[in-house]
């Protein structure tokens, strides 16, 4: 017997009585972001790996450790994309996107691949949504990318969120932080684990995104980077606070949020949802001012977010949302004999054309076992056909709710069904 193949690890199928979830959040979110005026965008699946080391950074966990990278048979270095920022700045240079508006507002729904150890929510290959505003400085846009968020959730009936807001300023004022903060972790450098003492001279910032308990508690008594923010990043951090005030909507600030990746300045901010235990956070992003000039454009202020859909999900079962019920079939065809599958196949065309969603007995079985498949499938109604009614140019036609049957001129089965349906 041959060895079944199952998925690779990390991954996961989502089969039909499933991505009915998927589906809803997705048009949820297309819904909400094309009103607050973004444009869908669709990036290749793999980029170039130099895209991801000059734009994510050389010493975040995602390259260092979370890439799928191959080399193609032209001896490219080739990577699945693990984050949709950096793409969609490489498009967003390469087809002039800046052209026509002088902001470009973008979202996507696209898969991320990563190899890291799967857990609860979190996949090798798993499917994001996200937004980002290129082309303006204005705090106006931070608080409405937050504001975006926070009313899509609110949509999708997830309570108990939670935004958390910080500031990782600007290369001048963080550098004054990073040596205040250098200075602080080698009073305590015995106190942190390993990974924090490698983060120390490569990436000190990162430190303060240790998850490690022992190493949280060290730097919660530290420097914090809201009090070496230059007069600059203090105003525009102060005006996003300020307009999230305006439009009543709850914040909490938190000076070690950080983000893990490279190229954020100014704001930061993350999104918490309650019942999913530690791991809680469904978005996060913030402001990354000079990653359009670092990929080779001119100097351009962009902000955005990022969201995992198995994560938002997770979260709304765990909060028991009810999810809209899934489509279904409102007519199944059943059939006796070889006449009445062609007749079947005849009126379920015409129905379907009609915008009826039909399903017919593709076999021949007996009225029976398809009257169960209808009752499985959720059909309000069922066609029946046999040889009797097509010689008298009829269906019998029965109401799965009431049971109540009745005869009808093959003619006006279409009609009879769309006036029924209408009603109902």
């Amino acid at each position: 017997m041959t060895e079944q193949i199952k998925a690779v690890r990390g991954t996961r199928d989502i089969i039909p009585g499933e991505i009915h979830k998927w589906q809803y959040v997705e048009s949820t979110a297309r819904s909400i972001f094309e009103k607050f005026g973004f444009g869908e965008i669709r990036t290749p699946m793999f980029e170039y790996t130099e895209l991801f080391v000059k734009g994510t950074g050389e010493v975040t966990d995602i390259v260092e450790k979370q890439m799928y990278t191959f080399t193609d048979k032209s001896g490219r270095s080739l990577t699945l994309r693990p984050e949709g920022t950096p793409p969609i700045v490489r498009s967003y240079l390469e087809n002039n996107l800046f052209a026509d508006l002088p902001v470009c507002k973008l979202y996507y729904i696209s898969p991320m691949f990563r190899y890291e150890r799967p857990q609860a929510g979190r996949y090798r290959q798993h499917l994001q949504l996200g937004a980002e505003i290129i082309g303006t400085a204005s705090p106006t846009a931070d608080a409405e990318l937050m504001s975006m968020y926070l009313h899509f959730t609110s949509k999708l009936n997830i309570e108990s969120v939670t935004l958390q807001l910080n500031s990782v300023g600007c290369e001048e004022c963080r550098s004054g932080y990073i040596d205040a903060l250098k200075a602080y972790a080698s009073e305590n450098f015995d106190s942190l684990c390993e990974t924090c003492r490698d983060r120390f001279d490569r990436n000190p910032l990162r430190m303060l995104d240790c998850k490690q308990e022992g190493c949280r508690e060290v730097f919660a008594r530290g420097p914090r980077i809201l009090d070496y923010l230059c007069g600059n990043c203090r105003e525009h951090f102060d005006s996003v606070t300020g307009f999230l005030d305006r439009l009543e909507l709850p914040y909490q600030i938190n000076p070690f949020l950080v983000r893990g990746l490279d190229y954020y300045t100014r704001t930061v901010f993350e999104v918490a949802a309650e019942g999913l235990g530690a791991q809680d956070v469904i978005a996060g992003g913030g402001r990354y001012d000079n990653l359009v000039e670092q990929l080779g454009g001119k100097p351009t202020p962009a902000l955005g977010f990022g969201s995992g859909v198995d994560r938002i999900i997770e979260a709304m079962e765990a909060q028991n949302v009810r999810f809209p019920d899934p489509p279904g079939i409102e007519v199944y065809l059943a059939s006796v004999g070889d006449r009445g599958i062609s007749r079947t196949l005849e009126i379920s065309y015409l129905l379907r054309r009609k915008g009826i969603s039909a399903e017919i007995g593709l076999e021949s079985r007996s009225l029976r076992s398809q009257m169960k498949t209808a009752d499985k499938l959720g059909a309000k109604y069922v066609i029946m056909i046999g040889d009797d009614e097509i010689d008298k140019g009829v269906v019998a036609l029965r109401n799965m709710g009431d049971g109540q049957q009745e005869t009808i001129d093959v003619q006006m089965v279409a009609s009879t069904l769309e006036d029924k349906l209408r009603i109902s």
